[in-house]
Protein backbone atom coordinates (compact mmCIF):
# COMPACT_ATOMS: atom_id res chain seq x y z
CA UNK A 1 0.00 0.00 0.00
CA UNK A 2 1.18 3.52 -0.81
CA UNK A 3 1.27 6.30 1.79
CA UNK A 4 0.44 9.93 1.08
CA UNK A 5 0.77 13.09 3.14
CA UNK A 6 -2.07 15.57 3.36
CA UNK A 7 -1.57 19.15 4.52
CA UNK A 8 -4.39 20.79 6.42
CA UNK A 9 -4.69 24.13 8.22
CA UNK A 10 -3.77 24.28 11.91
CA UNK A 11 -7.33 25.14 12.95
CA UNK A 12 -8.65 22.07 11.16
CA UNK A 13 -6.07 19.90 12.92
CA UNK A 14 -7.09 21.37 16.28
CA UNK A 15 -10.72 20.59 15.50
CA UNK A 16 -9.82 17.03 14.49
CA UNK A 17 -8.02 16.51 17.82
CA UNK A 18 -11.32 17.14 19.59
CA UNK A 19 -12.52 13.81 18.18
CA UNK A 20 -9.78 11.27 18.92
CA UNK A 21 -12.21 8.37 18.46
CA UNK A 22 -12.47 9.22 14.77
CA UNK A 23 -10.16 7.30 12.45
CA UNK A 24 -9.25 10.26 10.24
CA UNK A 25 -6.80 8.30 8.13
CA UNK A 26 -9.42 5.64 7.39
CA UNK A 27 -12.00 8.32 6.62
CA UNK A 28 -9.70 10.05 4.13
CA UNK A 29 -8.73 6.71 2.56
CA UNK A 30 -12.37 5.69 2.11
CA UNK A 31 -13.29 9.14 0.73
CA UNK A 32 -10.48 9.00 -1.85
CA UNK A 33 -11.43 5.46 -2.90
CA UNK A 34 -15.11 6.40 -3.34
CA UNK A 35 -14.32 9.56 -5.31
CA UNK A 36 -11.85 7.72 -7.56
CA UNK A 37 -14.53 5.08 -8.32
CA UNK A 38 -17.11 7.81 -9.07
CA UNK A 39 -14.75 9.57 -11.47
CA UNK A 40 -13.80 6.30 -13.18
CA UNK A 41 -17.47 5.40 -13.66
CA UNK A 42 -18.24 8.87 -14.99
CA UNK A 43 -15.41 8.61 -17.50
CA UNK A 44 -16.59 5.14 -18.57
CA UNK A 45 -20.12 6.46 -19.17
CA UNK A 46 -18.79 9.45 -21.15
CA UNK A 47 -16.71 7.13 -23.32
CA UNK A 48 -19.73 4.90 -23.99
CA UNK A 49 -21.80 7.95 -24.90
CA UNK A 50 -19.16 9.16 -27.35
CA UNK A 51 -19.07 5.68 -28.91
CA UNK A 52 -22.86 5.69 -29.27
CA UNK A 53 -22.96 9.14 -30.85
CA UNK A 54 -22.29 7.69 -34.31
CA UNK A 55 -25.31 5.39 -33.97
CA UNK A 56 -27.47 8.26 -32.71
CA UNK A 57 -26.45 10.45 -35.65
CA UNK A 58 -27.18 7.60 -38.08
CA UNK A 59 -30.66 6.99 -36.62
CA UNK A 60 -31.57 10.70 -36.76
CA UNK A 61 -30.40 10.88 -40.38
CA UNK A 62 -32.43 7.78 -41.23
CA UNK A 63 -35.55 9.19 -39.58
CA UNK A 64 -35.22 12.49 -41.43
CA UNK A 65 -34.76 10.67 -44.73
CA UNK A 66 -37.87 8.60 -44.12
CA UNK A 67 -39.91 11.76 -43.48
CA UNK A 68 -38.59 13.59 -46.52
CA UNK A 69 -41.35 14.12 -49.04
CA UNK A 70 -44.07 12.96 -46.64
CA UNK A 71 -45.58 16.46 -46.50
CA UNK A 72 -45.96 16.54 -50.28
CA UNK A 73 -47.63 13.10 -50.26
CA UNK A 74 -50.13 14.19 -47.60
CA UNK A 75 -50.90 17.39 -49.54
CA UNK A 76 -51.54 15.38 -52.74
CA UNK A 77 -53.90 13.08 -50.86
CA UNK A 78 -55.75 16.14 -49.54
CA UNK A 79 -55.02 15.30 -45.94
CA UNK A 80 -53.43 18.72 -45.30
Amino acid sequence: MVSITVSIPEDTRALMKQFPEMNWSGFVKKSIEEKAREIAESERLKKNLRNEQETIDWSVKLQRASRQGRLDILKKKGLL
